[in-house]
């Protein structure tokens, strides 16, 4: 099998001849840029650049080279993009290292060794990173202190959460004129030049919406109080991410493999809310979502969430969802064996595959291996599962470990 045919093989559930791996093709199956910096000094390829293509999060987009060194068997289509030099400017992390950011993004370093963005007038502060600090925090809600009367503006304020105003590529170019037109012919050219599978991130969030503009603390206070305020706010976030798929669907539908979603519906010890509320205000519209992109197009439906959502994975399910990431497997009811068992065949596990904080972070080399090896065993049988850490490698993650991990799952994938 070839890297494409290995992950819709597993996704079909049906065995692929190894496990298939991921490094990077989402902002949450990444690595992030102290990260990659110090695993590029540990295996001397100090040649390559830390180009830092998620800005919020500081993740690295790793070089191809590292991708077919581990094996990595799917690709963002954001890659295709911002593969100049040009494309790029100079900037130092919080080790000291070089990187480069998106000659786009130019955060203002403060007296006090922060970072701060602004809007256009450098009046309102949309985003900002504490020195020393590893991604930007948003420090602007455009509906914290309550619902607005109308949507009118509704467009311009998503444009200035920091999660839409520093997207990654391709997203960082739709301003061009000719960018849907240009998606495709750079996403036929991967196509061409690789047998990997391909993703597109597409965000389409609902949860999350609602608290990027409302706040955290206000929205899920909403979820209770103003039920029918939220169903108006979502109403109006439906209908753009409709709009958003039509022209994916009609620009790359018929040649990207997976299109991620992301909606952060849990915590550590459960969802941010009853099986109820989500089945009144986030289900019916998470399967208008999947079912558009079912209609129109070849991609399998993938979402990102966080947290203990076991308790709505049947309804994430019968909503059309097929693949659930990070696997928050340190989180309550989110054990492998448990998730295996009750929801294996039902749906593919891209995640899971060793716990990044805790473990990848803090083990040796040793207990890192033992516990891939364990994580393999359990999730790969009979396919739905895509072999990758339970979220981003962290900073403070040891290059050591990151090695021992991908040995691992050579090891592993060895045996078959």
């Amino acid at each position: 099998m070839n890297s494409r045919e290995r992950v819709l093989a597993a996704i079909a559930h049906k065995q692929p001849d190894q496990v298939p791996v991921d490094l990077g093709s989402t902002p949450s199956s990444g690595i992030s840029a102290i990260a990659y910096s110090n695993l590029l000094k540990s295996i001397g390829r100090t040649d390559l650049p830390v180009q830092i293509y998620d800005v919020v999060q500081q993740l690295a987009q790793p070089d191809m080279s590292i991708i077919d060194r581990f094996g990595v068997d799917v690709l963002d289509i954001g890659r295709a993009f911002n593969t100049e030099e040009k494309d790029w400017h100079e900037t130092i992390l919080a080790n000291g290292d070089k990187a480069f950011y998106p000659i786009h993004f130019n955060p203002v370093k403060q007296a006090d060794g922060s970072y701060h963005c602004y809007d256009e007038d450098g009046k309102r502060l949309l985003a900002l990173m504490p020195q020393g600090a590893t991604f930007f925090d948003q420090s602007y809600f455009p509906y914290i202190n309550g619902f607005p009367e109308n949507y009118d503006t509704l467009d311009e304020e998503m444009g200035r959460v920091l999660w839409s105003r520093y997207v990654h590529s391709p997203w960082d170019h739709t301003q061009d004129p000719d960018f849907w037109k240009t998606l495709r012919e750079k996403t036929l050219q991967l196509r061409a030049s690789t047998d990997k599978a391909l993703m597109i991130v597409c965000g389409c969030n609902l949860f999350e919406w609602g608290t990027f503009l409302r706040r955290m603390d206000n929205f899920l206070m909403d979820l209770l109080c103003e039920p029918d305020q939220v169903a108006r706010m979502l109403d109006q976030l439906l209908e753009r991410h409709l709009a958003t798929l039509a022209k994916v669907c009609d620009s790359v539908g018929d040649i990207v493999d997976i299109i991620r979603f992301g909606d952060d519906l849990g915590m550590t010890s459960g969802p941010f809310m009853d099986v109820d509320t989500y089945r009144s205000l986030f289900k019916p519209r998470h399967k208008q979502l999947c079912d558009y992109v079912k209609t129109h197009s070849q991609m399998h439906t993938f979402i990102h969430s966080c947290g203990s959502i076991s308790s709505l994975m049947p309804d994430l399910i019968e909503a059309g969802i097929e693949i659930f990431n990070p696997v928050q497997t340190n989180a309550r009811q989110m054990e492998p064996e448990f998730l295996k068992k009750e929801f294996g065949q039902d749906c593919t596990f891209w995640g899971g595959g060793v716990e990044t904080v805790g473990t990848l972070n803090n083990g040796t080399p040793e207990q890192v291996r033992e516990q891939v090896l364990e994580r393999l065993e359990i999730m790969s049988a009979g396919g739905g599962f895509v072999f990758n850490t339970v979220h981003n490698i962290l900073p403070d993650v040891p290059p050591q470990n990151i090695l021992a991990m991908f040995d691992a799952v050579k090891e592993f994938n060895g045996r078959k």
